[in-house]
C-alpha cells in the first residue's frame, strides 16, 4: 500500500493482560520465527519485515523501493492487477505491503483452511513480480499525488526539514517517497532492481499468531519465502549520525498558525538509560494532559489545542522529538516554554509524578493483545529492536524499577535545551531565526 511518509517509531512494548508463550520457530530451509499458538481461532497472521527497507535506495533512485512496494499487489506471475486482486479476495485473505525507512512489511491474514492458497498467492509477489507497464504508471501517480500534497502540508514540510537537518546524506533525511523527478525517471527495471535490494532471506524477520503449529510455520514459511534469494544486492544501511544543533529554522508559510516542530538527541533501545528515559518522556510531554509541556502550555496559558513528545527510535538513528501548533501571535511564548520545561527535566521529578507515570505505563497503558494480526506484528517488532523472547515477561518490572535519580541523569545527559532544534512552518511574530527559508 502506497502512503504518506512517516518516521519509523518503535513504541515500547507493554505487558498483555495475560501472559502469552512465544516459541521460537525455524523452518527446513532456515527461516527463522516467532509464534504465538492459539487454535481458538481458524486463523492466522504473520507480519513479515525486511530490515533496511527503503533506506536501502540506489544512489539518485530515492523513491524506488517505495514504488516498488507499492507494485507487490498489483499483479504476479500470471495474474495481471485486477486477477490478482479477485484471487486474494476469493480466498477471503489479506495481504498488504508498505514501506519505511527502517523496513520492507509484509502482512499476511488468512482462514486456516486457506492459508496454503493465500501463501502461493503472497510467494508470486515476492518472487514474481509483474510491474506491468499501466500498473507502473497508476501508482507512481499515486506517489506523485502524496508528494505534491505533502509539499502543501504544514506538518510534513516541519518533518522533512528537521529530518533534513537531523541526517545529513543519510537516507533518513529524506522521504521514502522520492521527489517528483526522481519517480518520474523510475522504470521497470529500477523496480526490479529494487526489489533485489532489499527482499532477501538475510534480512528477514517474522512474527505469526494463530491457529497453526510450529512444524506448520516452518512450512508455511519455506512456501512463502524459500524462492527469495538468499542474500539482498545491497549492504544494510550504516549507522546514522545526528547532526541537529540548537536553533530555530522558520519556514515562511502564509497561515494564522504556526506548525512547531522540536527535536533533539535520543537513544536507542538497548542502552541502559532507555527505560528511564521512556518514564520521563511520559512525564515531559508523552502523557497526554497529564504531561508537564499540556500543563502549561494548553492548560495554564491556552497557547495550543495539544503538544507532544515521544522518543523515535529508528534502527539506524534516534531522535527525542515533539511538535504542536499555535498562533503566529504566540508561538514565541510556546517555544520558549517548551525550552524551559526541556530544561526543567534535570532538576528533577517529583515522587507523585514518577508514580503516576509508572501506573500509566505498566496498568493503564498495558499492550492489548487483541488480534492475531497485532500478535504477529509485535513479535516482529521485537525482533528488529532486538528485544528478548522473554521481553514480555520483564518488561513492567523494567519500568518500577526506574528512580527518580535515574530520570533526572537521563534528562542531564539529553535534555539540553541548548541542543533543541526547532523548525517553524508559519508566520511566527518575535522569531529570531538562525536559520530562514521559504517553501
Amino acid at each position: 500500500m502506497i502512503r504518506a511518509a512517516a518516521a519509523a517509531v518503535f513504541v515500547l512494548l507493554a505487558l498483555p493482560a495475560q501472559a502469552i508463550e512465544i516459541q521460537e520457530v525455524t523452518s527446513p530451509g532456515g527461516i527463522e520465527a516467532w509464534l504465538v499458538e492459539d487454535e481458538s481461532i481458524p486463523f492466522v497472521a504473520l507480519d513479515i519485515q525486511f530490515r533496511g527497507g527503503a533506506s536501502l535506495d540506489a544512489e539518485g533512485k530515492r523513491g524506488a523501493i517505495n514504488l516498488m512496494t507499492g507494485l507487490l499487489e498489483e499483479g504476479a506471475a500470471k495474474r495481471n492487477a485486477t486477477e490478482y486482486a479477485q484471487a486474494v479476495e476469493d480466498l477471503g485473505a489479506r495481504l498488504s505491503f508498505d514501506a519505511g525507512d527502517d523496513t520492507v512489511s509484509v502482512g499476511f491474514q488468512a482462514l486456516s483452511e486457506n492459508r496454503d492458497e493465500a501463501a502461493d498467492l503472497l510467494a508470486q509477489a515476492l518472487t514474481q513480480p509483474r510491474f506491468d507497464d499501466d500498473a507502473i504508471e497508476r501508482v507512481r501517480a499515486q506517489v506523485q499525488a502524496i508528494i505534491r500534497s505533502e509539499a502543501t502540508d504544514p506538518n510534513s514540510i516541519a518533518a522533512k526539514e528537521m529530518a533534513a537537518q537531523a541526517w545529513g546524506d543519510h537516507p533518513y533525511a529524506t522521504s521514502v517517497n522520492g521527489t517528483l523527478e526522481s519517480v518520474a525517471k523510475l522504470g521497470r527495471q529500477d523496480l526490479v532492481a529494487a526489489k533485489n535490494r532489499v527482499l532477501a532471506r538475510d534480512r528477514v524477520v517474522v512474527g505469526a499468531a494463530g491457529d497453526i503449529s510450529a512444524d506448520e510455520l516452518g512450512i508455511l514459511l519455506d512456501r512463502i519465502l524459500g524462492g527469495l534469494p538468499e542474500t539482498g544486492t545491497a549492504p544494510l544501511p550504516e549507522d546514522a549520525e545526528l547532526q541537529l544543533t540548537g536553533g530555530t529554522t522558520v519556514i515562511d508559510w502564509n497561515s494564522p498558525q504556526t506548525v512547531v516542530a522540536f527535536a533533539g538527541p535520543g537513544l536507542p533501545i538497548d542502552d541502559p538509560d532507555y527505560f528511564a528515559a521512556y518514564v520521563a518522556n511520559h512525564i515531559l510531554g508523552g502523557g497526554g494532559f497529564s504531561s508537564r509541556l499540556m500543563e502549561e502550555i494548553r492548560e495554564k496559558r491556552g497557547l495550543t489545542y495539544g503538544v507532544g513528545t515521544g522518543l523515535a527510535t529508528g534502527l539506524y538513528g534516534q531522535t527525542w522529538q515533539g511538535g504542536m501548533s499555535g498562533s503566529n501571535a504566540t508561538t514565541a511564548e510556546a517555544v520558549d516554554l517548551i525550552r524551559q520545561e526541556w530544561g526543567r527535566m534535570a532538576q528533577g521529578v517529583t515522587e507523585q509524578e514518577l508514580t503516576d507515570a509508572k501506573t500509566y505505563l505498566t496498568g493503564e497503558y498495558p499492550l492489548r493483545f487483541d488480534g492475531n494480526g497485532r500478535i504477529a506484528g509485535i513479535l516482529s517488532g521485537m525482533q528488529l529492536i532486538g528485544l528478548p523472547v522473554d521481553y514480555i515477561d520483564e518488561r513492567n518490572a523494567k519500568v518500577e524499577a526506574v528512580t527518580s535519580e535515574d530520570v533526572t541523569r537521563v534528562a542531564e545527559r539529553l535534555l539540553d535545551p541548548e541542543q533543541l532544534r526547532f523548525v517553524l512552518v508559519g508566520q511566527p511574530e518575535g522569531i529570531e531565526a538562525e536559520t530562514a527559508a521559504t517553501n
